[in-house]
């Protein structure tokens, strides 16, 4: 599983809402329920899923999906 489904399984686990589907373009714009508080739980949920940490700064800069993807993947190859 690539880190995208893996981050969408996590989307829809937290917003419990199983048809969504998100792409790197994905924004919170596209996903009604993705609001601030939503955002903190999804974040927390990736932390404990990828075993990595996120600084304030880095989850306020991302834009969309792809932007958290990239983060991940980049927090992997350095931890792995």
């Amino acid at each position: 599983m690539d880190v995208l489904q893996k981050v969408n399984l996590i989307f829809k686990d937290v917003l419990e809402d199983d048809s969504i589907v998100i792409t790197r373009s994905t924004s919170s714009a596209d996903v009604e329920q993705w609001d601030s508080l939503n955002h903190i739980y999804i974040v927390v949920e990736i932390e404990k899923a990828f075993h990595i940490k996120f600084k304030a700064e880095e989850v306020q800069n991302w834009d969309n999906v792809g932007e958290l993807v990239d983060a991940i993947e980049s927090k992997i190859q350095v931890n792995g």
